[in-house]
């Protein structure tokens, strides 16, 4: 046919070839263009430039939050029968040393002699007071900051990484300056009381308490000894974990009057920090211990405080007292990472939707500048029609 016989030539051979790989372009999804049938603008790079770098951006958004983890916090009733609960105490009084008397009265009777388990050392009330970071009680001026701190101890990956990295004891009691008088005294040490409702004191000796010893007066210039200003560098419960921020670390609070009460009201909430997604319920005993459970896991106390003070007659108690109450229920909260796979499951969403939607914007706005803005100046600015729609306009003059 046409010839292509007579020269020894097959029609077939200038056709698709046939087979199995050549009918399956008939379910070809992404038809392809030629390249002499492509153009390629500075526009169209600078936006796959663009493209490429808010890809890039939710990408390590995406991973960041993966990082991160999710945190779900669950409320459930505590289990099992603890009994002991340690306390970990670090304050300054602004009294002379042999003048306090401190002790704790829980609500089943029993007293702990807590002045007998807790270190006491002399010290100048000036060493503590300028010391930076303090809080004042009551003073809303720097409560932003204090509250941002101590939401960064709510998080997983804070307090994991806090204990891990801090120290788990007491630091040392700074010497005092040449020619410095010890004014205060500093009370510092962990007791183990039992786990129910409760009271710590810390009053004047001889006040407050059937005990025997010399009673100290309240009456001409002995009533000068009495200042319960304070500073509470460390009030906890269970493990010693000093690098946290509990609500009452680091307040300081001042009075100028001698026969004052300060009364704190705190309810405590057993803890549970994990990055597991089953943590174990602690056992009975671990309650009473609590020790890390894991290198993932630990076991704390949170707890909420509230404050009341006020100036009291010589015949009242004056000092500081702590009443504290354990809340029936157990607190976890837990950081969950989900799989890489679905990382980049999601990674992949996001590019594809990123180029997918550039791409239609990039269309659109080409489509509205070749139609709208090209057409505006079409007829604004209108070009010689050239020899194949005509003669120009010069040959029309000469025509005239």
């Amino acid at each position: 046919m046409n010839g292509f016989a007579d020269h020894g030539l097959d029609e077939a051979a200038f056709g698709d070839k046939g087979g199995f790989t050549e009918g399956l372009r008939t379910f070809d999804a992404f038809p392809k263009t030629k390249a002499t049938y492509t153009r390629r603008t500075s526009t169209g790079g600078y936006t796959t430039l663009a493209l490429f770098l808010f890809s890039t951006f939710l990408c390590l958004a995406e991973f960041r939050r993966w990082y991160r983890g999710n945190e779900t916090q669950l409320f459930s009733v505590e289990k099992g029968v603890s009994h002991a609960l340690q306390i970990n105490f670090d304050t300054v009084v602004a009294m002379k040393c042999p003048d306090i008397h401190v002790n704790v009265q829980d609500a089943s009777g029993d007293r702990i002699l807590a002045g007998e388990m807790l270190s006491r050392e002399p010290t100048s009330w000036s060493q503590w007071v300028n010391d930076k970071g303090i809080h004042i009680l009551g003073n809303e001026g720097g409560k932003g900051r204090r509250e941002e701190m101590e939401e960064e101890d709510t998080h997983v990956g804070h307090v994991l990484g806090d204990v891990k990295r801090g120290r788990k004891k007491f630091k040392k009691t700074p010497r005092m300056r040449r020619g410095a008088m010890a004014d205060s005294c500093r009370i510092y040490g962990s007791l183990e009381g039992n786990k129910v409702q409760g009271d710590f004191h810390i009053t004047a000796r001889g006040h407050g308490y059937e005990m025997f010893g010399q009673h100290l007066d309240h009456n001409g210039l002995f009533a000068l000894t009495f200042n319960f200003s304070h500073l509470i560098s460390e009030l906890s419960f269970g493990p010693l974990y000093p690098s946290l921020l509990n609500p009452l670390d680091h307040t300081l609070a001042t009075t100028p009057a001698h026969f004052f009460r300060y009364q704190y009201y705190l309810s405590v909430v057993p803890t549970i920090y994990t990055r597991s997604s089953a943590p174990s319920l602690p056992s009975p005993d671990e309650l009473a211990h609590p020790p890390s459970l894991s290198s993932s896991t630990i076991l704390t106390n949170q707890y909420a405080v509230t404050s009341q003070s006020h100036l009291v007659g010589e015949q009242s108690i004056p000092g500081i007292f702590f009443k504290f109450d354990i809340e029936p229920i157990l607190l976890t909260i837990s950081e969950e990472r989900g799989g890489f796979l679905a990382l980049l499951v999601r990674v992949v969403n996001v590019v594809s939707g990123a180029l997918v939607g550039g791409g239609w914007i990039y269309q659109l706005v080409g489509w509205g500048r070749e139609n709208f803005v090209g057409g505006v100046r079409g007829k604004r600015e209108p070009s010689g029609r050239g020899m194949l729609h005509g003669r120009g306009e010069e040959e029309e003059g000469e025509d005239e």
